[in-house]
């Protein structure tokens, strides 16, 4: 079993001052420690975006990208190598686990940075107009994908009152079909900014859910 280990997260899990902490990045951790205090055999990849983000895609990106592998200049080439290996992470892995706060109601941009270099034509989907108005399709299959978030405020999941506003796992849903997921599993901690005593239940039972999964997926 291989797992690739994304975080998004601009802050780190094991700042001096407590409310500091990456709640995303705490709760991957425990994933982790959970599959090995229950003795599951893994391959574990880091790729760490908050710290190390991913460069955007540029025009010249966007050139090398379409342009046919055999017609690609030495620049062209160049200019997909991050993209290259990016996706060659994604590929070896069955599990992708990713960890990451809601910013402005979205994913950060660091993370969106990763996804734009490793959705890539003739690389993990194939476009034909054969299909028709659903011309786009994923070129890996059989794929997990766990998402680990956190929120600083309430009412973000399911059919809670700020659902409309969560613009964070409805575009990573959709946007993992598109590296071959097919299984999408989720446990959120809401209300941060808070740090009341909603938000430490909603870290317990995330923390539980995240050991349910487990059970799931393996």
């Amino acid at each position: 079993m291989k797992i690739l280990r994304v975080d998004a997260s601009a802050r780190a899990a094991d700042q001096e001052t407590e409310s500091h902490r990456s709640i995303s990045r705490q709760l991957a951790d425990h994933f982790f420690q959970m599959l090995d205090s229950k003795g599951f055999e893994y391959e574990q990849t880091n790729r760490d975006v908050g710290k190390h983000p991913p460069s955007f895609i540029s025009e010249f990106w966007i050139e090398s990208c379409f342009m046919p592998e055999d017609k690609r200049k030495y620049s062209h080439r160049q200019e997909l190598m991050e993209s290259d290996r990016l996706i060659n992470e994604v590929e070896e892995s069955d599990i992708i686990v990713i960890s990451t706060p809601m910013y402005n109601y979205g994913m950060p941009a660091t993370l969106k940075a990763w996804f734009d270099q490793v959705i890539r034509v003739n690389k993990t989907f194939d476009f034909d107009v054969a299909r028709g108005d659903s011309p786009l399709a994923p070129l890996f299959n059989s794929k997990k994908l766990v998402l680990l978030s956190s929120c600083g405020e309430y009412g973000f999941k399911g059919e809670g009152k700020k659902s409309d506003m969560n613009h964070l796992t409805p575009h990573i849903r959709t946007a993992s079909k598109y590296l071959g997921v097919e299984e999408f599993f989720e446990a959120q901690v809401e209300g941060q900014e808070f740090n009341d005593d909603r938000h430490q239940k909603s870290k317990s039972e995330a923390l539980k859910q995240i050991d349910d999964l487990i059970s799931l997926i393996f």
